[in-house]
């Protein structure tokens, strides 16, 4: 195979994906020379990254550049994101100040052990999160319970978050509504029941490793949270978001239901429509870095894929494939690098989609195979970088730092290992089934 040709030099291409070098650098050496992941902020050092993105373009004026950039965070996949940022930051305030969460805490630790509620937990988010097709609406719905139940059993909040995180995307890549799945059978051209079978072959004995993992490194949960004495009826706002969104019923629309039952559960305790609105500000005021930190991690991307920096990413891994090994491996760095260029794992699907597929029929890759190499990859680095928007809303609704998790997401870094696994012992193409 010759390769997929692009028109970019080796040092125009490496110029192109700097500024990720330069955020990554800025953000994480700054970090561990401090020995804490809060004292650089993350907005601050992708404007930093930002900033030498636009100088490091060429052909362009600066209003060019800017508006560029601009263009770029301001799309409609980010203002959608925005979006879903802004009423989950309602909701999540209006059902605190009611007592939904405490409510729901006190239920779920009523009727679970202390031995049970971390696996309870992973488990649970799993099958939400599959149901419902959205990791994100999964990380909506159940961070601030997760929070909550740390609080009330005396455990670190990101292990907890991370719990949640693992499990959302473990849902997200298997269910037949996601929209990576979409995505990776609709560009590889196989069904949707041949990836699932692929797909859990690699992702189910990570997610079990990673059960046990959390169960072995869970903290002695002390369950010191008195009950509440809220009235179990408050868990219904929860409740409505979970199963909404169970029917398939898009986030925004599961959002304003659960807004609007958490309204009615505030006005039954007494409070005045002008509190809720009030409450309602200042969730929307809570989640503000984190549209800051969306908008500057669009419009850097933007400008590195406006660069060439996504078409050399593309060049130099779709190039120099020798055995069907390697391009399985090339199919998943493809998806992985171009995912931590775009934040984005559907995008990511999108972007090398074709290729992948040119690959794959080459090496005599089976579609299913390539497919779910594609939501796999570009899963494990969704899950594993900090400016994704699955971290930045958990981080966010958790009130921790986005890096804070890492070292707890025991699910995607088995699933590296998995992954490779899987890509070592190949076997001969078995044709689709019809």
């Amino acid at each position: 195979m010759s390769g997929i040709k692009v028109d970019i030099s080796y040092s125009r291409g490496i110029i192109a994906v700097s500024p990720i070098i330069v955020f990554l650098l800025v953000y994480l050496l700054t970090s561990l020379i401090c020995g804490d992941f809060y004292k650089m902020p993350i907005s601050v050092s992708l404007l930093i990254a930002s900033m030498w993105a636009a100088i490091t373009m060429r052909g362009k004026t600066i209003s060019e550049r800017i508006e560029i950039f601009s263009k770029e965070a301001g799309s409609s996949n980010v203002l959608y994101m925005v979006w879903i940022f802004i009423l989950a930051g309602a909701f999540a305030a209006i059902a605190r100040k009611t007592g939904a969460v405490e409510a729901t805490v006190d239920l779920t630790l009523s009727f679970l052990p202390s031995s049970m509620i971390v696996p309870g937990l992973f488990i649970s988010t799993c099958f939400i999160s599959m149901a419902i097709g959205t990791s994100v609406g999964t990380v909506v719905a159940l961070t601030p319970l997760a929070a909550q139940m740390a609080q009330g059993a005396g455990a670190p909040i990101p292990f907890f978050v991370a719990i949640v995180l693992g499990g959302a995307f473990f849902g997200d890549n298997l269910s037949f509504i996601s929209d990576t799945t979409i995505a990776a059978t609709r560009t590889q051209g196989c069904n949707m029941k041949d990836k699932f079978k692929a797909n859990i072959a690699i992702v189910l004995p990570a997610a079990l490793i990673a059960l046990a993992l959390y169960c072995f490194f869970a903290p002695d949960l002390e369950l010191n949270q008195q009950p509440s004495g809220n009235s179990l009826w408050l868990v219904i706002p929860y409740l409505v978001v979970i199963v909404s969104a169970l029917c398939g019923l898009n986030v925004t629309i599961v959002l304003l239901l659960g807004i609007l039952s958490a309204m009615i559960a505030g006005f039954a305790e007494g409070l005045s429509l002008l509190d809720i609105f009030f409450v309602a500000g200042e969730g929307i005021d809570s989640v503000g870095a984190l549209i800051i930190v969306t908008l500057l991690a669009a419009g850097m991307l933007g400008m590195i894929k406006y660069s060439g920096g996504i078409d050399f990413i593309l060049k130099v891994l779709g190039r120099n494939i020798r055995t069907s090994r390697g391009a399985q491996l090339s199919i998943s760095l493809l998806v992985g690098i171009v995912n931590l260029c775009t934040a984005n794992n559907t995008v990511a699907i999108i972007t090398v989609g074709s290729l992948a597929k040119r690959i794959a029929e080459h090496y005599g890759i089976p579609p299913r195979k390539s497919a779910s190499l594609l939501d796999t990859g570009s899963c494990i680095v969704q899950a594993l970088i900090p400016y994704g928007a699955q971290t930045l809303m958990a981080a966010s609704l958790a009130d921790i730092s986005p890096v804070a998790p890492w070292r707890y997401l025991f699910y995607p870094q088995i699933l590296i290992v998995c992954i490779g696994i899987s890509i070592l012992i190949t076997r001969k193409h078995i044709p689709e089934t019809t």
